[in-house]
């Protein structure tokens, strides 16, 4: 899925690059959606990045073209030989360059072993990279894989999260209109509905939000239920420091990007208790973004 398109999915980019050489073309081939949303809807994980995130992160790590694969489940059903066939009649490929874990076709039959013995047979090289290890920011070594950046997130950890994916990590989505109490509170917000992607820890972060006209903002995040108010559900609030434009038109994307963590969810005994709270999270963003 190169979810998150991480240090390891970087690595693995790098040496499809240094195999072919300069002149050469490194195609990746991933899919959407997971096939694990056609065999097992229930299992489906939240996703660290959008599609055309993606897209824009392997090109910008060397790729030259991305080939989506659609998972149906007559696809998924086709044995490995016949899979690979398919690869070898489109691509005609030197080199495929895959982790130690790769499973494919039906059932998962086939490995690397058969991938290498496929390859001898078709004229292609396999390479199996070593896994790439990501120092966290107390130097602690982990490594870097989808799996490992959603448990730091889950706890908040954006900046451990950002060692692994060699930059912070970005939520992408629409904005939507919201409860419009930031306003009120001299505090406006923009309320961005992020789909399908990773929810991190409730709290509140410090980040740089994106707009599609190039301006670039300090940001305050919220993410949460709104204990306050006893709200349902989780929403992603953003506050641009700075910004002198109307929050309150909807439909326009909006790119941000969580940097540091500032302090968890906390239920407030008043509006004005959490009004003070906020002035001093808009100080606390402002002081981490400009150190």
């Amino acid at each position: 899925m190169f979810d998150g398109v991480h240090l390891g999915h970087q690595g693995i980019i790098d040496q499809g690059r240094q195999a072919v050489g300069p002149g050469g073309r490194v195609v990746v081939m991933t899919f959407e959606p997971s096939p694990v949303a056609v065999l097992a809807p229930n299992q489906v994980l939240p996703r660290l990045m959008t599609s055309e995130q993606r897209t824009r992160a392997l090109v910008d790590a060397g790729v030259n073209e991305v080939q989506v694969l659609v998972p149906t489940k007559e696809f998924l059903q086709q044995s490995p030989g016949a899979f690979l066939d398919q690869i070898v009649a489109a691509h005609t490929p030197q080199h495929i360059v895959e982790g130690e874990d790769f499973r494919f076709g039906c059932n998962r039959e086939g490995d690397v072993a058969f991938l290498r013995e496929f390859g001898r047979e078709r004229g292609f090289e396999v390479h199996v990279p070593e896994e790439i290890m990501g120092s966290l920011v107390d130097g602690t070594s982990v490594p870097a894989r989808s799996s490992v950046i959603r448990k730091l997130l889950a706890k908040g950890r954006v900046r451990d999260a950002a060692c692994l994916l060699g930059r912070p990590w970005q939520l992408e989505g629409e904005v939507v209109r919201g409860n419009q109490r930031g306003r009120d509170l001299g505090c406006p917000t923009a309320n961005l509905d992020i789909g399908n992607l990773m929810t991190p820890a409730a709290g509140v972060y410090a980040g740089q939000a994106h707009l599609d006209s190039g301006q670039t903002y300090i940001a305050a995040i919220s993410v949460g239920t709104n204990p306050t108010f006893q709200d349902k559900g989780t929403s992603c609030e953003v506050h641009l420091l700075s910004f002198d434009g109307d929050l309150d038109h909807y439909g326009w994307r909006l790119k941000v990007n969580l940097n540091h963590w500032v302090r968890e969810q906390l239920v407030f005994d008043s509006v004005e208790d959490l009004a003070e709270a906020m002035a001093r999270d808009l100080e606390r963003v402002q002081l981490l973004m400009s150190g």
